[in-house]
């Protein structure tokens, strides 16, 4: 079985992070790709775990040779996901679970279709207000971006496959995860399923002709 990218998208203040930070503390098949990004490091934040930080033009040179599966601007700062950091957990067999906006959704499952997309829904606007505010860190200006950027997502919910509302972290944890599980037993994702199948079919084939021939 391979593993497939899990794209969890929600308007700030939605839980997309807190979620995908819980599925990789409790599942050894997923791991994260660690994006890039022009804005400053936050208190914490260390380069190469939580992100790439790069100049403006790193970025755009990196952009320019083809290298990101998606990128987009984000309340004026620069992010984007790297193929190689992709491929790399995709190649160990693992699911690629990953945090991005609407519009870097849209690019990457055009760069890797077989992906899984969910979206995360606060469970009313009062919450999520409360989520945004409770950081501290919003202005007048910034909180009137992000509001009209979350307007702007949710409306686009009809593009997703899954939708999981979060009221409760760990449900919402755990439903995320039962998607996962539910993707990985796709007919289509099944690696060597028809060899599987045929053989069965064999063994039962030759049962039969042994009933027929004992009946002559």
């Amino acid at each position: 079985m391979s593993g497939f990218p899990v794209i969890l998208s929600s308007p700030s203040g939605g839980g997309k992070t807190t979620i995908t930070h819980e599925l990789l503390r409790a599942r050894p098949d997923v791991g994260y790709s660690v994006s890039c990004t022009t804005r400053s490091a936050r208190a914490g934040e260390i380069e190469g775990k939580d992100y790439f930080f790069l100049s403006h033009d790193d970025f755009a040179a990196a952009r320019e040779r083809g290298e990101f599966a998606e990128s987009a601007e984000v309340h004026g700062k620069l992010y984007g996901t790297l193929k190689r950091e992709v491929d790399q957990i995709l190649a160990s067999g693992r699911h690629v679970a990953m945090d991005i906006d609407v519009q870097g959704a849209r690019q990457f499952a055009a760069a890797y279709p077989d992906s899984v997309l969910i979206f995360v829904l606060p469970p009313d606007g009062e919450v999520m207000l409360a989520r945004l505010t409770a950081r501290g860190t919003e202005t007048p200006e910034t909180l009137s971006r992000r509001l009209q950027s979350a307007i702007e997502e949710l409306r686009a919910i009809g593009s997703y496959r899954y939708v999981v509302v979060n009221a409760d972290l760990a449900q919402a944890v755990h439903d995320v995860s039962g998607i996962i599980d539910a993707e990985a037993k796709r007919r289509t994702r099944l690696t060597g399923l028809r060899v599987t199948v045929d053989k069965i079919t064999d063994d039962l084939q030759r049962e039969l002709d042994h009933i027929n021939r004992s009946r002559d």
